[in-house]
C-alpha cells in the first residue's frame, strides 16, 4: 500500500476534510482560523500536514488569497461529497432511534413547485406521514452539480441529454405537449376553424433566442406560412407570461407543468391549434453511484403516481379555458 493509500484510508479524518473546504470556501487562513475558534499558525500547521500527506499542493497563493490547485479542487469535491454522505448517515439514525421513516432532500425546478410536487408531497405524506422532506428550487444546471455534490437525493426537472446526465440515473416522468394560451378575454376565444394565419398580428411572449423552445417555435411559424412576430416580449419566466396575458391581448407558450398553478386566481384559455412539439420530458434523477434512500424511494414512488393524474388533467382542460369553469 502506497503512502497515499493509507493516508486516505487509515489516517484521514473529518475535521482534515472539514479544514480543507474552510480554506476553499474563505479563502483566507485568518477567516478559517477565525470560524473555527483556532489560531491561524494551527491552521497553516494542519493544512501543511494534509499536503505534505497526499504529497501534493492543494492551494496556491494569489492576489485574491488562496486558490485551490487542481489537486485541491479535486480534494475538494470529493470532500464535500464524503461530508454530505456523513451527514446523511446521521439524519438516518436519528429517524430510525425516533421512528421516522428518514429525510429526503429534493432539488425541483421553480415552476413544478406549485404543481407536481404539492401532490406528491401530499401523497408522500398519506403514505408515510413520518417522511420529511427537504425541498430547494433552482435552474436545473444547479440543482444538477448540487446533486453531484451530494447535497441533493433528486432533482425533479426537464432531464438533460445524455452527455449531461453521466454518472446520473434518470427516470421520466412525463411528456408534455406545449400549448398556445391566451388571457380569458382574448379577441381569438371562441373563434371557429381557427387558423394560423388568425395569429399574426397579435402581440407574443416568445422563449429568447437560445432557449430551448426558440427553434421549434420559429419552425413551427415557417411551417405554418407565418413570418416572425414583429409585437413580442421575451422571457422564460412562467409568472411573467401569466401576468401578460392577462392584461394584453398576447399569445404565450405554456407546457402542463406551468399551465394550472394559479388557474382560479388568473385563468387561461388553450387555442385549438398544436404547435406540434413537445419540451424535454419531465423526469427526476439521482446519482448512479449512491443507492436512494428508502424515503427518496418513497418520493421518486409519489411522483410517479401523480404525473400521470396531471397529464389527464391536461387532456381534460386543454380544450377550452383553465380555472374559469369552462368557456
Amino acid at each position: 500500500m502506497s503512502q497515499l493509500d493509507w493516508y486516505l484510508t487509515a489516517n484521514l479524518k473529518a475535521r482534515h476534510l472539514r479544514l480543507i473546504l474552510a480554506v476553499n470556501d474563505f479563502g483566507n487562513l485568518s477567516e478559517v482560523a477565525s470560524n473555527s475558534f483556532i489560531t491561524v499558525s494551527a491552521v497553516s500547521k494542519a493544512l501543511s500536514e494534509i499536503e505534505g500527506a497526499l504529497g501534493v499542493k492543494l492551494f496556491e497563493r494569489t492576489v485574491n488569497g488562496l486558490r485551490p490547485t487542481a489537486y485541491g479542487e479535486c480534494v475538494v469535491r470529493h470532500a464535500r461529497v464524503l461530508l454530505s454522505g456523513l451527514g446523511r448517515v446521521a439524519e438516518e439514525i436519528k429517524a430510525l432511534q425516533t421512528g421516522q421513516s428518514g429525510k429526503v432532500h429534493v432539488g425541483a425546478l421553480p415552476s413544478l413547485i406549485p404543481t407536481i410536487m404539492p401532490k406528491a408531497l401530499a401523497r408522500l405524506k398519506q403514505q408515510s406521514p413520518h417522511a420529511n422532506v427537504s425541498i430547494f428550487e433552482g435552474p436545473m444546471t444547479t440543482l444538477l452539480q448540487e446533486l453531484r455534490r451530494g447535497e441533493l437525493d433528486l432533482v425533479v426537472g426537464r432531464l438533460p441529454n445524455q452527455s449531461a446526465m453521466v454518472g446520473l440515473q434518470g427516470k421520466v416522468l412525463m411528456y408534455s405537449q406545449v400549448r398556445l394560451v391566451t388571457g380569458p378575454h382574448h379577441p381569438l376565444v371562441g373563434r371557429k376553424d381557427l387558423k394560423w394565419k388568425d395569429l399574426q398580428d397579435f402581440p407574443w411572449v416568445l422563449p429568447p433566442p437560445g432557449s430551448l423552445l426558440r427553434e421549434p417555435i420559429e419552425s413551427t411559424f415557417a411551417r405554418n406560412g407565418m413570418s416572425m412576430p414583429l409585437n413580442y416580449i421575451e422571457t422564460l419566466s412562467a409568472h411573467l407570461s401569466r401576468a401578460y396575458i392577462q392584461s394584453e391581448d398576447a399569445i404565450a407558450l405554456y407546457t402542463i407543468d406551468i399551465q394550472y398553478p394559479y388557474a382560479e386566481v388568473s385563468p387561461i384559455h388553450v387555442l385549438p391549434l398544436d404547435p406540434g412539439f413537445v419540451r424535454s420530458p419531465l423526469g427526476a434523477a439521482w446519482r448512479a453511484d449512491k443507492p436512494l434512500v428508502p424515503s427518496a424511494m418513497l418520493m421518486l414512488g409519489c411522483l410517479e403516481e401523480v404525473s400521470p393524474l396531471l397529464v389527464s388533467t391536461e387532456v381534460e382542460r386543454s380544450a377550452g379555458s383553465v380555472g374559469s369553469g369552462g368557456q
